[in-house]
């Protein structure tokens, strides 16, 4: 089963590795795959060249944000309600099931999550939950789901909205924010995974043009200027860091559209357990 929205990944310097890219080759999910031209010839040796949308601009010097702003625009020409919008630095797709991690073999998940946000009216942003954030406490406290809160590096939004990605740093932080701010909500699947490369840990992407030197530091200054009712910065894990406050957000309700009917029982989306690849 695979999704019913568009999947865009954002990729620069990266067609050796392409993790993303492998990943739903893997699954046989569809998707593009998002670049500057400068690096067509690169990424055409290792990808179908019908999955390749190119850029009309290159080494703007502004992370990821002009083409993720670019991808907005697309999707809509389209003629889409939401697009899917990915970091290329994602290894596997997983369902978190009993303290196991399972690898994907198809789409299911990107299904499971369009079809419950699709239920809403005023959803902006849903996600998947980073594997590395996937332990036992969230199997304890059954929340299958975490509302209101940031949704990063795999997100379905909404095309709807009035916004666009900005600035220079933590542009996932920031759109979150935003749209929390006006009421919306947002809905991060714990249940379903995504194995993203932390942060600094690849090269290309943002790592060579915003990362490098203090820029950890500049990240956390950014989105703290840009939302300084909630963001403060701290040291952690050997770094600097944002931290965010989500709980004034708590209060936004979800809106069934109308005529939504919730369906009975159980949709596992075809999904059955074959093996062992699980951590």
């Amino acid at each position: 089963m695979n999704p019913n929205y568009p999947v865009y990944i954002i990729s620069k310097g990266r067609w050796q590795e392409r993790l993303t890219s492998k990943a739903l080759e893997e699954m046989q999910v569809p998707y593009r795959i998002v670049i500057e031209p400068q690096e067509l010839k690169e990424y055409m040796e290792v990808i179908d060249e019908a999955k390749i949308l190119i850029l009309p601009f290159a080494n703007l010097g502004q992370g990821s944000i002009p083409a993720r702003n670019w991808v907005w625009e697309h999707s809509l020409g389209e003629g889409w309600e939401r697009h899917w919008i990915l970091d290329d630095n994602i290894r596997h797709f997983r369902f978190f099931n009993k303290n196991q991690r399972i690898i994907l073999q198809n789409g299911s998940t990107f299904r499971a999550v369009e079809d419950f946000t699709d239920r809403f009216e005023n959803v902006a942003l849903s996600g998947m939950q980073y594997t590395m954030f996937a332990v036992t406490y969230v199997e304890s406290n059954k929340a299958a789901i975490q509302f209101n809160t940031r949704i990063y590096s795999c997100i379905l939004v909404n095309n709807q909205i009035p916004y666009r990605w900005r600035g220079r740093y933590n542009e996932d932080t920031d759109l979150s924010l935003r749209v929390l701010k006006d009421g919306w909500c947002t809905l991060l699947f714990n249940k379903f995974l995504c194995d993203k490369q932390r942060t600094m840990t690849m090269k290309g992407g943002n790592t060579d043009e915003l990362y490098q030197g203090d820029g950890r530091l500049k990240m956390a200054q950014s989105l703290q200027l840009q939302h300084p009712d909630v963001v403060k910065i701290v040291w952690k894990w050997g770094r600097w860091q944002h931290q965010v406050d989500y709980r004034p957000f708590k209060g936004n309700q979800l809106r069934l559209k109308p005529g939504v009917i919730l369906p009975q029982g159980i949709n596992n989306y075809g999904m059955v357990f074959q093996g062992p690849e699980a951590e």
